[in-house]
């Protein structure tokens, strides 16, 4: 047997032994559209499963079977752990669900929704409930000030 056939033997069971995807210890907490997002991406994932199945033989393709294996166990945990949080009635405060924008000292002015971890996406406006930012401003009201990297911000309007 060669030697270069033995390391790509190797390479591939190395692959298939993909470790989990981390779940956040912290609560699940999602919106209707977060938990929307983790149906999807569950079913997605069930598909991929059942296509690395039918594909060929485990032995043919490990790796896709791994992948799909184990988003199938992440996305199966994040679904039982969710936590359905509905929108609640405005308070006026940031809360889970809601927008908050916010004027740094430098004069820029930025607007966030927090959510559930698997829905944020900072590029996009939406931040995790458990990030730095979204801990600093939750409860908070317009004309608050909060701490924000080491800065000051103040909440400008809350949604």
């Amino acid at each position: 047997m060669s030697v270069a056939f033995t390391r790509e033997e190797d390479l591939e069971a190395t692959a298939a032994d993909l470790a989990d995807r981390p779940i956040s210890p912290h609560p699940n907490l999602v919106t209707p559209e977060g938990l929307a997002l983790i149906e999807a991406e569950l079913a997605a994932a069930r598909a991929a499963y059942t296509a690395a199945q039918v594909k060929g033989s485990i032995e043919t393709d490990r790796t896709a079977m791994a992948r799909a294996t184990r988003d199938l166990r992440y996305w199966s945990a994040r679904r039982a752990s969710a936590q359905l949080q509905e929108p609640t009635a405005d308070d006026g405060g940031v809360r889970f669900g809601g927008s908050v924008s916010i004027e740094r000292e430098d004069g820029r002015t930025q607007t966030w929704r927090i959510v559930g971890e698997d829905e944020a996406d900072p590029a996009k406006g939406s931040v995790s409930h458990v990030s730095p930012l979204a801990r600093a401003l939750l409860g908070k009201r317009v004309g608050d000030e909060a701490l924000v990297a080491g800065q000051s911000v103040e909440i400008t309007a809350v949604g």
